[in-house]
This record gives C-alpha cells, structure tokens and sequence, in this order.
C-alpha cells in the first residue's frame, strides 16, 4: 500500500475538513441558525433540567471515561492518596491499640514491626497497596486483625487499579481519537452523474491503517410540520446512497465520492438551487467503521448547510498513476470545478423530460453559439478581402 508520507505539502493542515483556500468560496452561517452537528463532528445539544443525576453514578466507568483528563486525573490522584490515608490510619489505630507504641522490650512481638508514629503506618500502607515493601516494615503473627486489614487492603488496591488504569487506558485508546484522520470535503456539490441529479461529497482517510468494514449514513435534519399540525424542529430523514464500491462497506484506500441520487424518494427532490439557498436544511455524513490495528468501532461525523452546498460543480481528481503506484494528491481534496447542470429542481427536470432532453438543448445552444462564431469570422475575412 502506498504510504501517505511525503505526499502531503508542508502547508497543509491535518483537520477533518478539507478545502482549497485558494479556489473555494468562504460561506458564513445565517445569524441565529444553528448546526445540529458542527463541522468537526460535535453534537450542537445541550441538555438541561436533567433530575435524575443519579443514573450517571449507576456507570461509574463510563462517566470516568467521559470525564475531562484533568478530572480524571484529580480523581485518580485522589483514590490513591485516600486509601492510603484511609488504610494508614487503621495501621495506626492496630499499633495503638496493641501497644506497639509505648513498648520497648526486647521480648515483645508487636502486630507491625517499626510503627511508632501516623507517618510510620502511612509508609506502611504505602508499601502494602503498591507492593513495595522495602523491608523495614513487616507484619507479624500477633494480631489476626492485622493479617485480615492486610487482606483487605490488598483487595480495594487491586480494585482502584483495575478501575483507574482501566479508565486511563481508555481514555488514550478512545476510537474518535482514530476519527481525526477520516477527513470530509468542507463543501458538498449538485451536479449530473450518470444522467442523473446528484448530490456528492468527498471522504479520505490520512493514515496508511485502514477503517475496516467502513459504512457511510446520510440523513437530512430540517423543520417539518406533520398533517396533524406537529412541527418537529428536527425531524431526521434517511437518504439513500450509491456505493462507489458496489457492496455494503466502502474501501476506504483512497478517497471516494459519496454520491446520492435525488429522485422521486429523495428529500431534496423538490429544491432548486435558488429554494437550496433559503431552506433551513442540514444534511449529516455519517463515517462508521472498525479500526484495523485495534478492533475499536469508530465514527466520524461532519455537516452540510445549504450555504455549503455547491450547485453545478463537482469535484476535480485526486488520484493519479506514478512509476506503477498511485498517488493521492491531498491538496486537491476539496477543489471543484463548474460543470453544466440545470438549475431547477430533480422534479421540474423529470417533469421536463430528464437529463437527455437537458444535454439536448444544451448541445443545439453550444453549437448555435459555434455557428454564429464562425459566421462573424467569414464576415470579417470577406471585408478584409473587399478592402
């Protein structure tokens, strides 16, 4: 496989969002529309007025999970220093009440050898929980109370440390940490594929492991009112897609256009390029798979506005063949260029006779323009021989 090292210019940044600076048009958001899904991925949701709390202390892994690396790391701090505390003070509290404290006889046989102060029981626990034991502290045959703290202890040490480091791995190895690398073209096109209205994006993958089984969802997320009077404020529609690949999950090698034909099923089979402009439309891309070198299900996820769709352009190749390999140039991932394609809606142009009768009157034009071009130059050319 064709590492993407070395194919990447040095100015161009590593993000999910891919664009040509250059070439591509810059769209601002209409005041006061909000994204359901931001660009980078993230949920535009905020919930509020949540009482039951307590259903997120019921998993306390995964909240530990969710938590920021600074709360985790407090926590993890905190758990340790606590039970040292915790065990060290019953250390002292044995110590103190065998006696080993006040006695110094030669004969006698404390619960813990070396405890004379909190500070001595306190190393000890230490010693106890992380198995250190440096030698100068050892626990006897005197006290079955000691030999059952030490049991004890030995157990709630195993336990924090099966939990922390468990949470701590996790959170290193979380799978949308593997989604940075699936990128997503920042804008979406309209344009003819294959006779038909499309409505086309672009993903790549940057890392030379691959996204295993790798399935691509589209929904559109607008205002509807139902015929019973309901507006639902985001109502979530399916959409369906043609597999670049032919099969349920994509190949995820080289970047792929993710084409949906708008026909009579589609959401967007009524929208025009001018109507595109003033809907309140969101359409969501969806990028689901297995990672290869870890067996962790990832997902990526980004979002169109109408602002980001581009009517009428396509995208331009990435790929091309060089010395028997093939190279992916990443600095043309979001480039487009201008095609012909009708402006109206996928129902007006079926209504109207479809894409044949559109080329049709697109060809009669080009060559009227072509004819009218070389009249005026037999025109010229015989004023120039007159003269």
């Amino acid at each position: 496989m064709l590492s993407r090292k070395g194919l990447l210019p040095e100015d161009y940044l590593l993000t999910r969002l891919a664009e040509d600076v250059l070439q591509q048009p810059k769209f601002k958001a209409k005041p006061g529309k909000a994204r359901f899904v931001a660009k980078n991925g993230t949920c535009n949701v905020a919930h509020t007025n949540i009482r039951e709390q307590g259903r997120f202390l019921q998993d306390v892994f995964t909240t530990l999970v969710d938590l920021k690396w600074l709360h985790t790391l407090i926590i993890f701090t905190m758990s340790f220093l606590c039970s040292w505390l915790l065990f060290g003070m019953i250390w002292w509290l044995i110590a103190f009440a065998h006696g080993d404290l006040d006695q110094r006889e030669d004969d006698f046989v404390p619960c813990v050898t070396d405890i004379h102060s909190f500070s001595s029981a306190f190393l000890f626990s230490i010693e106890v929980q992380v198995t250190i034991g440096f030698g100068g502290r050892m626990i006897t045959e005197e006290c079955v109370s000691a030999i059952i703290i030490l049991i004890v202890q030995n157990i709630v040490g195993l336990v924090i440390n099966a939990i922390m480091l468990g949470c701590i791995f996790m959170k290193t190895a979380q799978a949308n940490r593997r989604a940075e690398t699936l990128i997503f073209s920042k804008h979406a096109v309209i344009s003819i594929r294959n006779n038909k209205l499309c409505f086309m994006i672009r993903i790549g993958d940057l890392r030379k492991s691959m996204i295993i089984s790798a399935t691509v969802r589209m929904q559109v997320v607008r205002r509807s009112t139902t015929e019973e009077g309901e507006v639902v404020p985001l109502d979530q529609i399916d959409i369906h897609m043609d597999n670049p690949v032919g099969t349920n999950g994509v190949f995820l090698v080289s970047p792929l256009i993710i084409c949906h034909v708008i026909d009579k099923d589609s959401p967007l089979y009524e929208l025009s390029a001018n109507d595109l402009q003033h809907e309140d439309i969101e359409v969501i891309v969806v990028l689901e798979g297995v990672v290869e070198t870890t067996g962790i299900t990832t997902q990526a996820r980004t979002s169109y506005v109408a602002e980001e769709i581009l009517w009428g352009q396509r995208f331009v190749p990435t790929v091309s063949e060089e010395d028997g390999m093939y190279a992916v140039d990443y600095s043309k991932f979001g480039n487009t260029v201008k095609v012909p394609t009708p402006y109206c809606s996928a129902k007006r142009l079926d209504a109207a006779g479809g894409i044949a009768q559109f080329k049709l009157n697109e060809g009669v034009t080009l060559r009227a323009s072509v004819r009218r071009r070389r009249g005026t130059a037999g025109v010229r050319r015989s004023r120039m021989e007159s003269s």
